[in-house]
């Protein structure tokens, strides 16, 4: 007699993709671990001051104002990408616009974060909203910033509705569709506030008259570019990272192509810009509180080093070699590279603006007849535990959304070559 035999049913890769694995506990406890030690840090600040931390009233931006412009830098793929789909009628870019969205969310709300800590006087946080200063750069900036991840979230919210089981309410269904309909003018208007915090965000150093060292005419137009070029490729980096980790094509092979050339054009205008700004305010306008500025960060920190390897070099030219030579752009490592050494560049060029004209003392202050010494900065573990807390959410956030929401409508499986979502599971939104 025959042993029963039952044959198992086969799994759909939707369904595979959302088996846990041993490798994604692990890091999901890694980034526990992560979360946690930031957790605690921030409680230490919130519980006892800033005096916990190496800031003082002379050197009051550091670790997590460097957090905070490099998330906010990172996050600008959003607008682009969306600004590519729903205004300039690039539809084969949807592809990526959804991570995108998630990652410029995740970006800004990492940034107000660091600001919540940050700020001293967390008890206070909403005073922007309430207090109105429209002379102040920082208080447009935070309004901007206020009103673009409400934006940002509500370009995310029909993705959550379609991917969840929410999409059984039939109110939510129609919600989203409705929503979906007015991305042209959410697109529109994200574009807009961003486009004004980045630039605010570079014009804030450039209006410091007592730190001469920041003046730059070209600092908004390089804050802006040097954002649309990292923040694209954060995008691009986390969506090879993980169809690399989970065996998936994310987007078809022309959207990718077109997103590294994107980001190759911009490093270069940005490189293009940026060697003018240093030749313009460094060399022909030979002003003497900038050229001892630039001596005092030479002989004290490693600015030139970081400036002309860190920033030109490795965060701008050697990538936009490899976004835009065909070889090495299809090559998925290449470009999983070159968009990683953007990112650092980016993390690196905030950094060097953050602590550039602290570092340098101050020539001059009302009513004190003395001399100022130059300032040294090294962020305490407390910072550091913040930080740590602050990427790991925005790494726990993006890993369960990659996993658990469509991100990615197009992505296939390379061991079967099939789609993971059916057409008609996201068909609403056409």
């Amino acid at each position: 007699m025959a042993a029963n035999t039952t044959v198992q049913p086969a799994l759909s890769p939707q369904t595979q993709a959302r088996r846990i694995s041993l490798p994604f506990i692990g890091w999901m406890l890694l980034l526990g671990i992560m979360l946690g030690i930031g957790l605690f840090s921030a409680l230490q600040v919130l519980m006892n001051g800033l005096v916990v931390t190496n800031l003082t009233d002379e050197l009051p931006w550091g670790l997590w104002i460097t957090v905070d412009l490099s998330s906010i830098g990172l996050g600008a793929g959003a607008f682009t990408l969306s600004a590519a789909v729903y205004l300039f009628g690039l539809k084969r870019y949807e592809a990526i616009a959804r991570a995108a969205v998630l990652v410029g969310l995740l970006g800004y709300s990492s940034a107000m974060l660091a600001l919540f800590i940050d700020i001293g006087r967390f008890d206070r946080f909403y005073h922007p909203i309430i207090y109105w200063n429209v002379h102040s750069v920082l208080w447009e900036i935070t309004m901007c910033v206020v009103l673009y991840s409400t934006v940002l979230a509500i370009e995310l919210l029909p993705v959550i509705v379609e991917s969840t089981p929410l999409k059984r309410v039939k109110v939510l269904v129609r919600f989203s569709g409705f929503l979906h309909r007015l991305m042209p003018v959410v697109a529109l208007l994200g574009m807009g506030l961003s486009l004004l915090h980045q630039s605010s965000l570079g014009a804030t150093y450039g209006i410091l008259t007592a730190r001469p060292f920041w003046y730059s005419p070209s600092a908004p137009v390089l804050f802006i570019l040097s954002a649309v070029a990292a923040g694209v490729s954060l995008t691009l980096f986390v969506t090879l990272l993980s169809g690399k980790l989970m065996k998936r094509e994310m987007i078809p092979a022309d959207v990718l192509n077109g997103v590294a050339r994107l980001a190759g054009l911009v490093c270069l205008a940005y490189l293009y810009l940026k060697l003018w700004s240093w030749a313009a305010t460094n060399y022909y306008s030979r002003v003497p509180a900038q050229q001892f500025g630039a001596e005092i960060l030479a002989q004290n920190t490693p600015y030139n080093y970081t400036f002309w390897f860190g920033e030109v070099l490795f965060g701008a030219l050697v990538p936009a070699l490899f976004f835009l030579w065909q070889p090495l752009r299809r090559n998925k490592n290449a470009l999983l590279l070159a968009a990683f050494m953007v990112i650092v560049g980016l993390v690196i060029n905030r950094w060097n603006m953050t602590l550039s004209g602290f570092v340098i003392p101050l020539d001059w202050s009302p009513g004190v007849a003395e001399i100022f010494p130059i300032n040294h900065y090294e962020p305490a573990p407390v910072e550091w535990g913040v930080a740590i807390g602050i990427v790991a959410y925005s790494w726990m956030a993006f890993t369960l959304g990659v996993r658990f929401l469509r991100l990615y409508p197009e992505a296939r499986d390379l061991r079967t070559g099939k789609k993971i979502y059916a057409e008609t599971e996201h068909s609403h939104h056409e």
